[in-house]
């Protein structure tokens, strides 16, 4: 038996690993950071053999309560990831299987790796509704890539979507995905009536350096990029400081920052309720667009969610308040589980990636809905 994470977005540390019925690992820190959550990790040379994997560390992780409940995601081809009953004792976090074939991979959600990342922005880029352009460089020297779909920004609503400020939260990008594809649908007659009103920028991943070296938050100098907005650097957030600054130049009215959600086995929306004047417009608008939103996917709820926060009482870290602050936007945080939507299980799948790019889907339907309202 062999256990490795020396490729992209792999974390993991082998504690013991010489009997295959009690084999303990550990998931390494985000660097320069207390945050860790995220592993991924392949087994090889086991077909056939009972395993007992332990995650000796997982009580300590930043979202501890997070793994009551959860399931192990699995793949052996990197394609279909399926769930793994798990249990959680506190401590340590454990699943038993006898793998069907010689290699195995595990992770904690499904993972998108930096090569899909490129894969995806060159396939779109082959569109004629697609401009895509570089805004700048990661610490790590990687592209911070922008996607723009439309017929141009002139008179219509300008449209900001990004995803995976924290690099572990894979599913945002699944979502990306999905959000692409139906932009790129030319053959679909909402997606023609959307672009008259509305012309998109997005950006499908707002960490490559965290994705890359396996971070559940941070990135590569230890920031978490969602509480870096209302002072980014380029020392320390140059992903917050470029998207920022190109913001500031086509101006935002719609945003929604994609997420996954440790703990809460549900999707929902965050809002901007905690800043300094938010308007009764603003606030019409996010109640409007969440009501649309479960109405069209009943993937989407709006029960279960955070505490909002009390009026006045944002410092504008967040992307969401920035935002909404900045632009007078409908500004949101979309949230997606790491384990299941609890309104509709899938025992087999749990939240995964098909049901990203469904509700992708979804979102764009609510906010073609509300576009004339913005």
């Amino acid at each position: 038996m062999r256990i490795s994470s020396q490729f992209d977005s792999g974390n993991i540390e082998i504690i013991r690993a010489d009997d295959p019925m009690d084999v303990h690992l550990a998931i390494k820190h985000d660097n320069l950071s207390d945050f860790y959550q995220w592993f991924h990790f392949r087994v090889s040379g086991v077909a056939d053999t009972p395993c007992r994997f332990h995650i000796d560390n997982a009580g300590g992780a930043a979202y501890a309560d997070g793994w009551e409940g959860y399931r192990v995601c699995a793949s052996y081809d990197r394609e279909n990831w399926f769930r793994i009953d798990t249990a959680y004792d506190g401590k340590a976090l454990s699943w038993e299987v006898e793998p069907e074939q010689d290699s195995l991979y595990f992770a904690y959600f499904a993972p998108y790796s930096m090569d899909r990342h490129a894969d995806l922005v060159a396939e779109v880029s082959g569109s004629p509704l697609v401009t895509t352009s570089v805004l700048g460089g990661t610490l790590d020297g990687q592209d911070m890539d922008l996607v723009e779909v439309g017929f141009g920004p002139e008179g219509r609503k300008k449209v900001w979507m990004i995803a995976r400020q924290h690099p572990g939260e894979t599913m945002a990008e699944w979502w990306m995905e999905g959000a692409l594809d139906f932009l790129l649908d030319t053959d679909n007659p909402v997606v023609a009536a959307l672009l008259k009103k509305c012309h998109f920028y997005i950006v499908p991943n707002m960490n490559p350096d965290g994705s890359r070296r396996g971070h559940l938050r941070t990135n590569t100098a230890g920031a978490n990029l969602n509480r870096e907005w209302n002072e980014p650097s380029m020392e320390r957030s140059p992903e917050v400081l470029l998207v920022r600054q190109k913001m500031l130049e086509t101006g935002v009215d719609f945003h929604l920052d994609v997420h996954g959600d440790e703990a809460l086995p549900y999707n929902f929306i965050a809002g901007f309720e905690g800043i300094a004047g938010a308007t009764d417009k603003q606030l019409k608008l996010l109640d409007r667009y969440q009501t649309v939103l479960a109405n069209l996917s009943p993937d989407f709820q709006t029960e279960h969610g955070y505490e909002k926060d009390t009026p006045g009482n944002s410092d504008l870290k967040k992307c969401t308040d920035w935002v909404a602050h900045t632009f007078g936007a409908l500004a949101m945080t979309l949230e997606m589980p790491f384990k299941d939507n609890a309104n509709l299980p899938d025992p087999d799948y749990g939240w995964n990636p098909d049901r990203c790019r469904h509700l992708a889907k979804s979102c764009l339907l609510a906010l073609h809905r509300i576009a004339d309202e913005l």
